[in-house]
């Protein structure tokens, strides 16, 4: 039995380039998705210059962003997303991978021969490496909200909110430095499921489809990365099923205090009673859809680029030590 894995403590070295290899992972994951981020992203705080007492389809949107913003509106706020996302995606695969073999170590399991840990596990380890990644980056999700969260148009006061430093300026300015915190509370609180589920999905799947123990290193390889991106998408799924109204609340509440919102929540349990009083609990989901068609392809690259990335720094760090 070859054992293609081990759960050593990574060096300072190794978690440098895991951090970096996560981190390009989720911006070419976040770029090829984010039209579709900023279609959720308006359904979710109804800004999208529509009727918000009808059901607006995906369409609908589409053509009244082009219409206001043109095309490069289908990526307005990506930049601050990928600030955001490098960190954050690094730090959420280097910790899950370093919690993983934390919790492997704790409970004797270091002769797995692919990697994989018990569900249970999977899901501690991306519950905690969610909540790193949340708490370091935070505030570039913050401004990300307030750029892509409204659609701009002549009459629109949240043309006030045009690039990633103006944002933060006028935001301070206007509502003190602890707004760019707005929402965090949703974020820490969903990061746990959300990153849980998704890792622990990824490990069930492991566990019910186990690769061969006698692969070839080549073949291995070759295997994970495709497992990867099919589990990492099922397990994206999953989790922005079962999180999403959350992650409605948290961007309802990054936006109000902003120019053009007329919204006031006094916390998150409060936005919570005002919307459903209002709209229904229906109002929580709005864009879930659209949600599910983004997250299959958003994770599937995450974690197919991921483990691609990871395998070749190996190899040529590999090749550069024979050598």
């Amino acid at each position: 039995m070859t054992n293609h894995t081990n759960h050593q403590p990574p060096t300072t070295l190794q978690t440098t380039r895991l951090i970096i290899c996560g981190g390009m992972a989720g911006m070419i994951a976040k770029t090829v998705t984010a039209p579709l981020e900023r279609m959720k992203m308006l359904a979710q705080t109804g800004e999208h210059g529509l009727s918000r007492t009808k059901s607006i389809s995906m369409t609908q949107m589409y053509r009244s962003v082009l219409r206001h913003e043109g095309v490069r509106g289908l990526w307005a706020g990506n930049g601050a997303n990928l600030l955001r996302i490098f960190p954050a995606k690094g730090v959420v695969f280097a910790s899950n991978d370093g919690y993983r073999s934390w919790l492997a170590r704790v409970f004797g399991l270091e002769d797995s021969s692919d990697g994989s840990l018990p569900v249970h596990l999977g899901f501690v380890a991306g519950g905690m490496s969610g909540i790193s990644a949340s708490a370091v980056t935070y505030p570039l999700d913050f401004v990300r909200g307030r750029i892509s969260g409204k659609i701009k148009g002549p009459s629109s006061s949240s043309v006030q909110y045009r690039g990633i430093v103006q944002t933060m300026i006028v935001t301070v300015r206007y509502e003190g430095i602890l707004a760019l915190y707005k929402g965090i509370t949703p974020t820490l609180i969903g990061a746990i499921p959300y990153e849980g589920i998704k890792f622990g999905t990824v490990a069930l799947c492991e566990n019910l489809v186990p690769l061969s123990s006698d692969m070839g290193d080549d073949d291995w390889k070759t295997q994970k990365i495709y497992r990867k991106v099919l589990f990492g998408g099922l397990g994206g799924v999953m989790a922005g099923l079962i999180t999403y109204p959350n992650d409605t609340v948290r961007r309802m509440l990054q936006l109000q205090g902003s120019h053009g919102t007329t919204e006031v929540y006094a916390g998150y349990f409060d936005c919570v009673r005002q919307t459903v009083s209002k709209f229904g609990v229906r109002r929580l989901y709005s864009g879930v859809g659209i949600n599910l068609i983004r997250m299959a392809p958003n994770t599937a690259v995450q974690f197919g680029s991921y483990e691609f990335l990871k395998r070749l720094s190996e190899d040529i760090m590999y090749s550069r030590k024979k050598n």
